[in-house]
């Protein structure tokens, strides 16, 4: 059992991956402090009660809501941590740790209360600023950014459930503004945006790690985008907001064959057993220094695009604008 002590930073903490890693991280590392946000933070929120529910006997965890679709919220959350921090009510940050996430499928082009795409902005652009602005509360010696990463992200691995192939757009302003989706096109139209926000944080671990790089106070700070696997027991896809079609392949079929299928289909796995390495992943002895993309815990390929420096730095320059994130609001030199 360890006995390291420093503070996790966990986004999406209620959901199945979220719980899954907060029920790992307190049998094995119980000594670190978790900050855990949530969305919804009200005692009507069942995901949240099992949550509160699961922590209860743990007194070094605590809920936070943070809506990830308000930079506001974001520059807020960020300002509070920061500042437990620096007076020592907090142990610097070990791991922040970039789980939440949300699409629109069923229900088609959403926009967030800052007017960006919903995907996007939760998925990428409020991770993007929450991590600039947390930077100086890191720990600089051992520090860890873990950014969820999805094989929807790269058109060669053929996510069975895609429609339309993540291409990144000539005007970068349809990563924030897309066009409105045509009728019979919401379900396929929303998982393609769904997986270019997830390019975009693979293309963010990139850059990142080389700003970081080019620090010396900074240059220990490690950043990895991790693809952890498919999770058919996900409650992301047990709810309206997926098509009938989906919930029914999730919950009749490969949730039940899991066991059997995995032998066939590696990557496909429960949300304990990715919360599990998840843990590992991002506290872990095993993956202190770590960099760049792994599959699971295997260290892989990204996409072809993803490599591509120039929209890297293209994509992190516009994201400094839509998040309002300048020179006095991160440690980093930008």
């Amino acid at each position: 059992m360890s006995t390291s002590v420093g503070t996790v930073v966990l986004t999406g903490a209620n959901g199945s991956l979220g719980i899954a890693y907060v029920k790992s991280l307190l049998i094995s590392f119980p000594n670190y402090t978790a900050i855990l946000t949530v969305r919804d933070d009200s005692e009507s929120d069942p995901n949240t009660q099992n949550l509160r529910q699961l922590i209860a006997k743990h007194p070094k965890a605590f809920i936070y809501k943070l809506d990830l679709a308000s930079l506001s919220a974001v520059t807020q959350f960020s300002a509070d941590i920061s500042s437990r921090v620096t007076s020592g009510e907090l142990p610097p940050i070990s791991a922040i740790v970039c789980n939440a996430f949300a699409w629109s499928l069923n229900t088609g082009l959403k926009f967030s209360a800052d007017g960006y795409e919903l995907s996007f902005q939760v998925c990428y652009l409020s991770h993007f600023a929450l991590v600039l602005r947390l930077l100086g509360s890191m720990d600089i010696g051992n520090g860890r950014v873990v950014l969820l990463a999805s094989d929807t992200h790269d058109p060669e691995r053929k996510n069975a459930l895609e429609s339309y192939p993540v291409k990144f757009p000539d005007d970068l302003a349809q990563l924030v503004k897309p066009s409105p989706d045509k009728k019979g096109e919401e379900v396929g139209r929303g998982f393609q945006r769904y997986g270019l926000s997830k390019l975009c944080c693979v293309m963010f671990m990139y850059q990142l790690n080389s700003h970081l790089a080019q620090e010396s106070e900074l240059k220990n700070i490690t950043v990895t985008a991790m693809d952890p696997g498919g999770i058919p027991d996900s409650r992301c896809m047990d709810g309206e907001s997926v098509p009938t079609s989906w919930r029914l392949l999730m919950r009749l079929v490969l949730g039940p064959l899991q066991p059997i299928l995995k032998h066939a289909l590696p990557t496909l796995r429960s949300s304990t057993d990715a919360g599990v390495d998840l843990v590992e992943f991002s506290i872990g002895p095993k993956f202190a220094g770590k960099r760049g993309f792994y599959l699971m815990l295997n260290s892989d390929k990204s996409s072809k695009e993803s490599y591509d420096e120039e929209k890297q730095k293209t994509v992190w320059n516009k994201s400094l604008e839509w998040a309002s994130v300048g020179p006095g609001d991160t440690v980093l030199k930008i």
